[in-house]
């Protein structure tokens, strides 16, 4: 046999050989796709879908105010020789807070009542001769008028010991003080602030759609991070009013006073101004506070923890448990234990308002219905799922963070 046949045998054999193991090795892929397999079960976590009944609400952002809130400021020059308020104390009004230096005028003011005293003995005695017919009518006006004129001396000479003790204009909370004793003022020098703090004004713009929703009287809720740590009670409201609050931080309660007559022709907003009890004085002028305006009416809605929701450009989604059926009987599929197959199923839903960490859904959802609360960005549809809340966020519709 010559050399050439021997090497196309061998090379023939050495194919036949490869074909056999390739023919080998694809029945055997063919025959472990064709095997069934279970998909694995993902542990998630869930809750119930939240029927509840809202009242509806005007959200809008604003500042504080006081009632009264001036500088009070030294309405003539002068010396101080008397500071009688301490910086940051309460004061009543009429209370004396700065006396200036008087010893001028009222030196004047002794020369000017002895000149009244002696217009006054010249008008009586002139009364006394005009009735005897002994001086012309004439003289008996000149005496009076030179009575009135030394009588309004004395009094221009009391109003202004009057104007250089300086008094607080109504009651208050004073502030840092801006002078010093013996220093020399001029008109219109700032002495101290002043603050009416209680009540205390909540200023803040709504849109003029909402123009017709709005009335005097209507209740707002007012809610402001003063840096304390607080529950968010409502002082004197009961644990319902409170539980609604829907914001962690100081929460005080008021109504809407008064609503501006113009609409501002540059923003199209309107003013309205709400007053507030501020009894313990935690509310401060040029605080920056979230105000709600609660309307009359109550909406109901179907909602789920914000948690629930993927948020996508095409839709947004919710992952809903539910029992897995058997697609020939339509009967439920049990596990080896005997308990029903839970699978998700991905529904597109709309949204609506939020409160705290729940979201309204306006379509999509119906009561009664369960959803997966946390990571449903590495969700699918259809794959079965197990339920464990051990570990589950909870949703709250008056959420208080530990850490703010």
């Amino acid at each position: 046999m010559s050399r050439l046949k021997v090497s196309l045998l061998a090379i023939g054999g050495f194919l036949g050989i490869v074909a056999l193991a390739a023919v080998i090795k694809v029945v055997q892929i063919n025959h472990l796709v064709n095997l069934p397999q279970d998909e694995p079960v993902t542990t998630v976590t869930a809750a119930p879908v939240l029927n509840d009944s809202w009242q509806s609400r005007i959200a809008a952002v604003g500042s504080l105010a006081p009632v009264e809130g001036v500088t009070v400021a030294a309405e003539l020059g002068g010396k101080i020789t008397r500071i009688a308020f301490d910086a940051g104390s309460t004061v009543q009004a009429g209370d004396v807070l700065v006396q200036l230096d008087t010893a001028t005028e009222e030196a004047q003011l002794r020369a000017a009542e002895a000149a009244v005293e002696l217009a006054k003995i010249n008008l009586d005695r002139s009364r006394e001769l005009l009735a005897k017919s002994t001086i012309s009518k004439a003289e008996f006006d000149t005496n009076d008028a030179q009575f009135k004129q030394a009588a309004a001396q004395a009094d221009n000479i009391r109003a202004v010991i009057a104007k250089k003790t300086i008094r607080a204009p109504f009651a208050g909370r004073l502030g840092i003080r801006r002078v010093n004793l013996g220093q020399i003022l001029n008109p219109g020098d700032a002495i101290v602030p002043l603050q009416s703090l209680d009540p205390i004004f909540a200023d803040f713009s709504l849109p003029q759609q909402r123009l017709g929703q709005i009335a005097a009287g209507q209740p707002v809720r007012v809610v402001t991070d003063d840096g304390t740590d607080d529950t968010g009670a409502i002082a004197g409201a009961d644990t319902a009013t409170n539980a609604a609050a829907g914001n962690a931080g100081a929460v005080f309660e008021g109504t809407i006073t008064a609503i501006n007559p113009e609409v501002d022709a540059a923003t199209r907003n309107v003013r309205v101004q709400a007053t507030l009890r501020n009894p313990d004085e935690r509310l401060r002028p040029g605080m920056f506070v979230n105000v709600t305006v609660l309307l009359p009416r109550t909406t109901k809605v179907v909602a789920v923890p914000a948690t629930a929701v993927l948020y996508a450009p095409y839709g947004d989604s919710v992952f809903v448990i539910e029992d897995k059926k058997d697609e020939k009987t339509g009967e439920a599929v049990k596990d080896a234990g005997g308990k029903p197959v839970q699978i998700l199923r991905k529904e597109v839903v709309r949204l609506g308002e939020q409160r705290g960490d729940f979201i309204a859904v306006t379509s999509g959802l119906k009561g009664g219905e369960t959803v997966v609360t946390s990571g449903v960005f590495k969700l699918r549809d259809r794959i079965p799922v197990v339920i464990d809340n051990k570990l589950a966020p909870v949703a709250r519709l008056a959420p208080n963070p530990n850490d703010t």
